[in-house]
């Protein structure tokens, strides 16, 4: 199945296998390493602290060993109620290798993983960065010769780092890695106060209902209080390509008797894992990882000489509850997650035929009377999706991978003639790409099976598609030809990149494991990206998973814009707006306004407030609304425009009525977005009453829109009540 296999390793190798081993692996790179000699051990040791930016990490030692005290804000006392931590608890690093006993009563959780129990404390180096600051602490495992890096990188004035770990083999035989830690939280709440103090925040992600919140107690998420410590866990992860098909990558824990927060996001487009739960010492901790062999099938042999350094975590800590973590996630993914040739504080309005529109089926007819009316709507992108390659009698979706214009869609004057079209109306025109895939029925199935998703020996087929594997430089090269014809021979400056299907396990080909090859495929597409745009820097590429798919920061680090959901009803679209807008900085979010031509001024403009706090993908029929809908369309780009779009890239979110559930068509629906200089709050009534009263507003607010339905606003002593004549209306208040 894969070059090497863990019984095959365990035989190899000489190491004990007492029963299977029930662990896992969490991490990214390899690459090769000199031989050096293990470094020392620290010759003296003593508790010692490091601070970034407002949050302080307390560490100590158990003799040697180091543990982490705690991670807390700079206003918190550390000794206020969290307990020390014990022989049991603490590690700085979780680390489980092949053949070492799991030394801990642990069923399915992370603790107890050996070596990471007896790594020995090495020694730490801080230097600046232009970022911030940047500690490493080293530690070391004489045992098996590993060299354990734990890497913290602060940012000016955000209470987020960045944190990762490395792990070189300096010993003389492979090492199998089960599980590895990014990061590490530890004595998050008292032992036996857990349940009581604790909130567990997580979203929901599923297609066409994504960003759905929650915030439950820790038995309600599955860890639970037993009297004494649990085999259990609140756990989330994520297995393949889609890697927020499920969970969003994130996660905030909330101690409502400190009142501190702490947060982070797992920066992969792959399978990652993250838990909170007690040690057999009763400390309550979390583990943040990426793939591992448990959850992931992503086993690895670390060869001597080799290095392997796991994904990247966001991490964070303030004193408050969830609007302040989302702040300071907000401001933190602008410094250190947007791609350097990003035009997305531009704001750009972007239209695509897609949504309530052709959905598939564009033809030169069809498209000409769109793009006038988008251009006469404002709109200063036109993208053609889906189909624009397959003939008018050929299935658009089992199809793809040429890559070449239809030539039956596009008469007369072929796809060319349209792209003109589209450029002369003052609009830069865009494509629809899925290139991870190809299509059953495309001539490029007969390629070699290494451009392929190989599990036991028989190509991944997915819904009608072969998935390639971005480690193969022909399929990158092929890949580039592309997208470099798009944009040179076609002059497309937007690429709506899609990926409709899912990798699972991964692939076995020139990997340790499924989870491994899936690791370095999922790497090799990012830096597959960045080629992209290194080559064309004005070309904006937009990242869609059917939707909110792959809807994360290691995505979202090389690409403009997040496609937030393929949901088809904009009356179910503002409870995906809120959530979302938790997991990308608004800038970032494109979200749909797709009015139908049976829609009229109240469905229009309902439309436009869904995106008017975010990036505007607009779409529907707009070729066919009426004056008043179409008026509405129009005037929602303008106020966009002029009043909106220039705050939204300094703008966090706040949420005035909480968060929203999808499922629930009566309740309102508030959603802010707050600037140094404006504050902006979209309200919707939705099938409930016609009074809405959104609490904790400025008293300086206006309608901003829309001016002309009839909503009405009434300033009370502690917000405000909008008063919607009709249901399902929707309005903006601006300072």
């Amino acid at each position: 199945m894969t070059n090497i296999d863990r019984r095959t390793f365990l035989k190899e190798t000489g190491a004990l296998a007492i029963g299977p081993v029930v662990s896992e692996l969490n991490g990214l790179a390899e690459g090769s390493a000199e031989t050096k000699p293990l470094p020392e051990p620290a010759r003296t040791v003593a508790p010692f602290e490091w601070r970034a930016e407002g949050v302080i990490f307390s560490f100590e030692f158990l003799d040697n060993r180091l543990r982490i005290k705690s991670i807390l804000p700079a206003g918190v006392a550390a000794v206020d109620g969290i307990p020390a931590p014990t022989s049991s608890s603490g590690v700085e690093v979780a680390i489980h290798c092949t053949g070492e006993n799991a030394d801990d009563h642990h069923g399915t959780k992370f603790t107890g993983g050996m070596p990471g129990g007896r790594l020995v404390y090495s020694g730490k180096e801080e230097s600046a960065i232009a970022t911030g600051k940047r500690m490493v602490l080293t530690q070391i495992d004489p045992v098996l010769g590993l060299k354990v890096e734990s890497i913290y990188e602060s940012f000016h004035d955000i209470p987020v780092l960045r944190r990762s770990t490395r792990v070189t083999n300096l010993g003389q035989r492979e090492v199998g890695i089960e599980y590895l830690s990014s990061a590490m939280l530890h004595n998050l709440a008292m032992p036996r106060g857990y349940e009581q103090e604790l909130l567990v925040h997580f979203a929901f992600n599923s297609w066409q209902a994504e960003g759905q919140w929650h915030a439950l107690k820790p038995s309600e998420a599955g860890f639970l209080d037993n009297g004494n410590f649990t085999l259990s866990a609140a756990s989330f992860n994520s297995l393949g390509t889609w890697s927020t098909q499920k969970y969003l990558p994130m996660g905030l824990v909330e101690n409502k008797r400190l009142g501190v927060t702490w947060f982070w996001q797992i920066e992969h487009n792959g399978s990652w894992h993250w838990e909170l739960s007690d040690t057999s010492a009763k400390a309550v901790y979390a583990y943040l990882g990426g793939p591992d062999a448990q959850h992931s099938q992503a086993w690895k042999s670390l060869r001597p000489g080799t290095i392997y350094e796991t994904v990247p975590i966001g991490l964070g800590c303030v004193q408050g509850g969830v609007e302040q973590a989302i702040e300071a996630l907000t401001e933190y993914r602008r410094a250190a997650c947007i791609h350097p040739h990003s035009k997305n504080r531009q704001c750009a309005v972007i239209f695509n035929d897609y949504m309530n529109c052709l959905e598939g089926d564009p033809t030169t007819e069809k498209e000409l009377p769109l793009i006038d009316a988008a251009a006469e709507a404002g709109c200063e992108y036109f993208v053609i999706d889906a189909g624009w390659y397959a003939e008018l009698n050929e299935d658009w979706w089992g199809s793809v991978g040429l890559w070449q214009p239809s030539k039956t869609r596009w008469a007369p004057g072929g796809l060319k003639y349209v792209l003109d079209r589209i450029r002369s109306k003052g609009m830069i025109p865009g494509l629809w790409l899925e290139p991870e895939v190809i299509g059953i029925q495309s001539p490029l199935k007969n390629k070699p099976d290494s451009w392929f998703f190989m599990r036991h020996g028989r190509r991944v087929i997915d819904h009608s598609r072969f998935l390639l594997d971005m480690r193969n430089p022909d399929v990158r090269a092929y890949l580039d030809s592309v997208v470099d014809r798009m944009v040179g021979e076609y002059g497309v400056g937007y690429i709506k990149m899609d990926y409709n299907v899912d990798g699972l396990e991964g692939t076995e080909l020139l990997a340790d494991s499924f989870g491994q090859g899936l690791l370095e495929s999922n790497r090799a597409l990012l830096s597959w990206h960045d080629g992209i745009l290194n080559r064309h820097h004005d070309l904006v590429i937009e990242n869609c998973g059917s939707g909110g798919g792959r809807m994360e920061y290691a995505m979202l680090s090389h690409l403009q814009l997040q496609s937030s959901s393929d949901q088809e009803d904009y009356r179910k679209y503002p409870a995906i707006v809120v959530g979302a807008t938790a997991g990308v900085v608004p800038e970032q979010l494109a979200t749909w306004s797709y009015p139908k031509a049976a829609d009229g001024p109240d469905a229009a403009s309902f439309n436009m407030v869904n995106a008017m706090l975010c990036r505007i993908h607009q779409s529907g029929e707009l070729a066919r609304l009426s004056d008043d809908s179409m008026a509405q369309v129009k005037t929602g780009i303008h106020i966009y425009k002029e009043n909106i779009r220039p705050h939204i890239p300094n703008s966090s979110p706040f949420y005035p009525l909480g968060f929203t559930d999808i499922t629930d068509d009566r309740s309102p629906i508030a959603l802010g977005m707050r600037s140094s200089e404006r504050t902006f709050v979209a309200i919707w009534r939705l099938n409930g009453e016609e009074r809405v009263h959104v609490p904790k507003l400025p008293g300086d607010l206006r309608i901003l829109y829309p001016a002309d339905l009839g909503i009405r606003p009434e300033r009370e002593a502690d917000g405000w009540t909008l008063i919607f004549p009709r249901t399902y209306m929707a309005c903006i208040l601006a300072s």
